[in-house]
């Protein structure tokens, strides 16, 4: 995706046997090869989540240009708010500064940001700080001197009072690994210090997406986080500014691809931090901030229609948080905006009609930032692996030594994945953090109602049975049992039970079902297929 965030907008000015028993032995295999009875990994898991209470908050361009009176807002979608951004200083990096334009003292001064955060706070409201951006620097990436940098967090979080920070780490701010290494080891300081003082601090990472997931720098940035022992409340990711999407879908649609990869991405990360998680505690650690309206990418459009979906989407999988790019964009442009492709700060680039992004994606999401900051995240109990089951698995269960094409559908852990290209012992669940390390997608849980798979057959006596001395050749078809296979090139003696496990070095290939029903049909129709012959010598 382009590496654009909610702060681009202001910085432009910012993967001998019968063929049945075959299939049974290729399942213990398989079992056997991964340790049989094991522990499943945490994204296997199925347990409750634990309670969670989803809020909302958009964000608002601080030091954009007209000033967004964040504190009234038009209604309850807006109580409360993501502040942005504080950068470090030009001149002096240990110093935050909102935006590199203005010191606190001095926002206080200019922009009456202290009166502002003051009457959030009179209403009932709660302020969350964000760092960062995707144009200046944040502060871990400038700050390079440890007590410094801690002091400098301290600071923001001290003069508002706040309980709530959000990171937004993008652009050159999420390629510097050791930024990176500062900032993760500085939020730690500064979370185990506030615990110490007993006041929790809740952290939210935001990230930036692709429909396949976080980047690697992304995943790397959470990875830093967990080892340095950071307890996040969440990553929220920037479900906007794709570029490389499906454009048959719509942006919903996108962001939901986007979140659901993340998920998977996540699971795998708490996994290897030995902090397991269940798939449904990981969802309760997600966020999502869409652009609203007009993109950075023209031909990307998040519309009210979006918002309703991706709401309805977050409130089914329980995200804890969603958020918006930003509310000062939460309105219809007005007839003197002219090219409504280009990007505003100050309005959406659609017609809206009256209706509010913020109060349909904050539709029934009572809960509050701070919140995050009351819980503990701690590891949770690992079910045992799904024992796959012939009997009652709609494809063949995957085997270690079995090699399988491009769309070859099998079952592993009680889940349906389809290959993605040629592969032969790769896990199907292996806990990759890139779905291109894998040679496998997973398709969806393997159902109740699932019809077992079954051996596609012919009667007896449709074509001969197979005899390991005669010589084939391609195209001739035999019997095996009554399985059919077809030779791909002169053969002797190799049985077409082995094609199972290595289609490809098999000199057989099993008739696909299309081919057997056509088999069937002809036989109704007046007898054997013919054409059919092998030859002897």
């Amino acid at each position: 995706m382009a590496p654009t965030s909610p702060s681009a907008n202001r910085d432009a000015s910012r993967r001998h046997l019968s063929i049945p028993r075959l299939i049974i032995a290729v399942v213990v295999v398989g079992a056997l090869g991964v340790g049989g009875f094991m522990t499943v990994s945490s994204w296997g898991a199925a347990r409750a989540a634990a309670s969670v209470d989803p809020w909302f908050a958009g964000y608002a361009d601080v030091t954009a240009t007209p000033s967004l009176a964040f504190e009234s807002p038009a209604n309850t979608a807006g109580r409360d708010v993501v502040l942005s951004f504080i950068v470090a200083g030009t001149d002096t990096p240990c110093t935050p500064s909102w935006g590199t334009f203005y010191s606190l003292q001095e926002a206080a001064e200019a922009l009456d940001l202290d009166r502002r955060v003051a009457r959030v706070k009179q209403l009932g409201g709660e302020v969350v700080v964000s760092f960062g951006g995707a144009i200046n620097d944040e502060l871990s990436t400038s700050c390079t001197e440890p007590k410094k940098l801690v002091s400098a967090y301290t600071d923001v979080l001290d003069y508002y009072d706040v309980s709530t920070i959000d990171l937004d780490v993008e652009a050159a701010n999420l390629t510097d690994a050791a930024a990176g290494e500062r900032r993760a080891a500085a939020i730690a300081t500064l979370q185990a210090n506030r615990r110490d003082d007993e006041k929790p601090l809740a952290v939210w990472l935001t990230l930036p997406v692709a429909p396949s997931g976080l980047t690697e720098d992304g995943t790397t940035a959470v990875a830093q986080m967990l080892e340095a022992g950071v307890d996040l409340a969440g990553v929220n990711v920037m479900t906007m500014d794709y570029g490389d999407r499906d454009d048959s879908e719509t942006m919903a649609e996108t962001s939901i691809s986007a979140l659901t990869a993340t998920h998977q991405q996540l699971l795998t990360l708490y996994q290897r931090a030995d902090m397991p998680l269940t798939d449904a505690t990981v969802w309760t650690k997600m966020g999502a901030t869409p652009m609203i309206g007009q993109n950075d990418v023209r031909a990307e459009v998040f519309t009210l229609e979006d918002a309703a979906d991706l709401q309805a989407f977050a409130t089914q999988k329980k995200l804890a948080r969603l958020s918006m790019w930003s509310l000062n964009r939460d309105r219809t442009c007005s007839a003197n905006y002219a090219d409504l492709t280009r990007v505003s700060d100050s309005c959406s680039g659609i017609e809206q009609n009256g209706a509010s992004f913020a109060t349909i994606l904050g539709d029934g999401l009572t809960g509050r930032p701070q919140a995050g900051g009351l819980k503990t995240t701690t590891p949770e109990p690992i079910a045992e692996v799904a024992v796959d089951d012939p009997a009652t698995s709609p494809y063949p269960i995957w085997a270690t030594e079995g090699t399988y094409v491009k769309d070859t559908k099998i079952v592993w852990h009680g889940n349906v994945y389809q290959a993605k290209y040629w592969t032969q012992g790769d896990l199907p669940d292996d806990p990759v953090l890139q779905s291109t390390e894998t040679p496998w997608t997973l398709i969806g849980p393997v159902l109740p109602g699932d019809a077992p798979y079954v051996q596609p057959s012919l009667p007896v006596g449709t074509y001969p049975a197979w005899d390991g001395a005669t010589v084939y050749r391609d195209g001739d078809r035999v019997l095996l049992g009554t399985v059919p296979f077809e030779a791909k090139y002169y053969s002797q003696g190799d049985s077409p039970e082995a094609a199972a496990l290595s289609p490809d070095s098999s000199p057989w290939r099993a008739l696909t079902a299309a081919e057997i029903a056509a088999v069937e049909s002809s036989t109704v129709d007046g007898g054997a297929e013919g054409g059919t012959a092998v030859a002897t010598e």
